[in-house]
């Protein structure tokens, strides 16, 4: 559900608020952490991983589908796309696949949240060894060692939602990468 403008508190209460358990059985916005400089020392904040975005957990799509079209969700935007299925006509949901959806609750365990990861770089490769990337060096495509993020590919070869790599690049939001929280503590050549 896309909820641009709204706080991620507000977004997920409108969806409680009209939506019943038997529709949507969990509702909730995916967080993740990141570390940033101030007052002479690091910190670590917890930033919206996909900020206008709220997820529904669903059993019945046809009932989600139906309480979700009776409602004037104005504030819902969502781009019609080849490469997103979108829910019973109703243009403020999509599906993820299910490689990027068990990738997502690998990464969030129970909580809906991706904590921070700890890695060295080791002969030119990321090696994590603390945190919920770890084991996915695979997937980090880029680095940023100054802001202590990386970016980690959701699919390979195409993005959260299906669709084909040429098809993603002109996709609004990208579902194909995520941000993550990384710190390189160490660095061997």
């Amino acid at each position: 559900m896309d909820c641009r403008g709204l706080e991620e508190t507000e977004a997920v209460a409108l969806g409680r608020k009209h939506l019943s358990k038997a529709a949507a059985k969990n509702i909730f916005m995916l967080t993740y952490d990141r570390m940033r400089r101030y007052e002479g020392t690091w910190h670590i904040e917890k930033k919206p991983l996909f900020p206008s975005y709220v997820f529904l957990e669903s059993e019945n799509e046809t009932l989600l589908g139906e309480e979700f079209g009776k409602f004037q969700f104005y504030m819902f935007h969502s781009k019609d796309s080849k490469d997103r299925e979108i829910i019973n006509g109703n243009k403020g949901l999509l599906r993820l696949n299910r490689s990027a959806e068990g990738l997502l609750k690998s990464l969030y365990g129970g909580g809906y949240h991706i904590k921070m990861s700890k890695g060295i770089i080791q002969d030119g490769f990321p090696r994590i060894v603390a945190g919920p990337l770890r084991g996915m060096e695979q997937r980090i495509r880029r680095i940023d060692r100054h802001r202590r993020i990386a970016e980690l590919a959701l699919t390979e070869g195409r993005n959260l939602s299906g669709g084909k790599k040429e098809e993603r690049e002109n996709q609004q939001p990208n579902f194909g990468y995520i941000t993550a929280g990384l710190e390189i503590t160490k660095k061997n050549m």
